[in-house]
């Protein structure tokens, strides 16, 4: 008789079971049934030993799968000649006025079927998951329309069941302007309030409603228009707040009980404590800023001194973020943004749950999910300190092994 269906011993144990500190047990032992952890701890308590399945890792580190909770990871078409075109000292206006930018990719998503956007999106999941990730969050909001946008929804949902990964689908219909609805935004919201929204609602292909508030997307009054929305049909909302300029997105998203405000970077003290007060999670996302050139640090200080909790994702994108490592963006955090390790590891597990508004993953304790990934590292704080290498030694969804 077994008691467990997998067995992992002779582990370091990163389990982030309590508010601070990495939760480290040495010489540690972690049991799983039903795709739950049924034990994490030090060996020499273990209730049991009977498994069907049983690893002495000889000291490896194992940490809860790290959770992406900001990508853009379904789209078609590629943006390697604005990448080097940027590079060359053309600006980004110009190369959007010629038909590039988030018009290309929308054109091509557009044209994409459904069966082409999964088989274009699952290498870049495959590398999340080789790095570690157990579960990621996917928006649409390249489609712009009542066809394209779900299309997306459904794409990624069928690239979380063939990886065996968790996938959270956000509706990004406020994401950009489409060129059909040019000169006219409050039109193309009415279009995402009144239709588009309802429609995927009434699908349940999203778990929550993301819009892009700023100069370049929708101002304040479209994106709560979009959040009024969202409350109607019972869906928690998330934003693109505040990364270029301080439009109060963050306080808009706290006012509305956001489970994020992402990016960040210009979000005021005021924003900070509307932030705290909500339970809204700051989503960082170096990757953006690294691509982007910025130089306007998130205050991750007022973040810290309000007791606002920090998330680190990929914002895996094709124009100004194609990061497909989130150790590589946890490591970024710290480098970019000073975070320590212990808030980046902690950024990319448990803050990152709880920016999908997700309470059984995250930590290594007794009935999570047993999402986990097995590192050749001494200590968590490896982690973020090399660029680049390799990745996981191994990956277990719900306990099952996937990398």
């Amino acid at each position: 008789m077994h008691d467990y269906d997998l067995l992992l011993t002779g582990a370091r144990l990163a389990t982030l079971a309590g508010d601070a500190g990495y939760g480290l047990v040495d010489d540690g032992a972690l049991a799983v049934r039903d795709g739950r952890i049924a034990y994490a701890g030090p060996r020499a308590a273990l209730p049991s030993t009977a498994a069907r399945a049983h690893e002495d890792l000889g000291g490896a580190l194992v940490t809860p799968g790290l959770i992406d909770c900001h990508t853009h990871l379904v789209f078609a078409g590629e943006r390697i000649g604005e990448f080097e075109q940027r590079l060359t000292g053309v600006d980004y206006a110009s190369i959007a006025r010629n038909g590039g930018g988030i018009a290309s990719t929308v054109r091509a998503t557009r044209a994409a079927s459904e069966d082409a956007l999964v088989e274009a999106t699952l290498p870049r999941a495959r590398a999340l998951v080789a790095d570690g990730v157990t579960t990621v969050e996917i928006k649409s909001g390249y489609g712009l329309d009542a066809d394209s946008e779900p299309k997306m929804l459904r794409a990624a949902r069928r690239v979380g069941e063939a990886l065996g990964i968790g996938v959270r689908t956000t509706f990004l219909g406020a994401h950009a302007l489409p060129p059909e609805f040019a000169g006219r935004a409050d039109a193309y919201i009415d279009l995402v309030c009144d239709t588009m929204l309802p429609a995927v609602a009434e699908a349940g292909l999203a778990d929550a409603v993301d819009a892009f508030c700023e100069g370049i997307g929708f101002d304040p009054a479209q994106t709560r228009r979009v959040f009024e929305a969202a409350r109607r049909h019972g869906l928690p909302v998330k934003l693109h707040a505040d990364q270029l300029s301080d439009l109060g997105g963050a306080a808009l998203a706290a006012e509305f009980g956001g489970l994020s405000a992402d990016h960040v970077e210009y979000a005021s003290e005021a924003g900070a404590r509307a932030m705290a007060a909500a339970g809204t999670v700051a989503v960082l996302l170096p990757g953006a800023f690294v691509c982007l050139r910025e130089t306007r640090l998130p205050p991750i200080e007022a973040f810290r001194r309000h007791g606002v909790r920090m998330a680190v994702a990929t914002d895996c994108n094709p124009g100004t973020s194609p990061l497909l490592s989130l150790r590589l963006a946890m490591a970024l955090a710290c480098v970019q943004f000073r975070l320590t390790p212990e808030e980046a590891l902690r950024g990319a597990t448990v803050e990152a749950a709880r920016a999908l508004g997700l309470d059984d993953r995250g930590r290594l304790v007794a009935g999570q999910r047993a999402d986990l990934a097995v590192w050749d590292a001494a200590q968590p704080a490896e982690l973020c300190y090399w660029l680049g290498g390799g990745g996981a030694r191994a990956v277990y969804a719900g306990g099952r092994r996937i990398g």
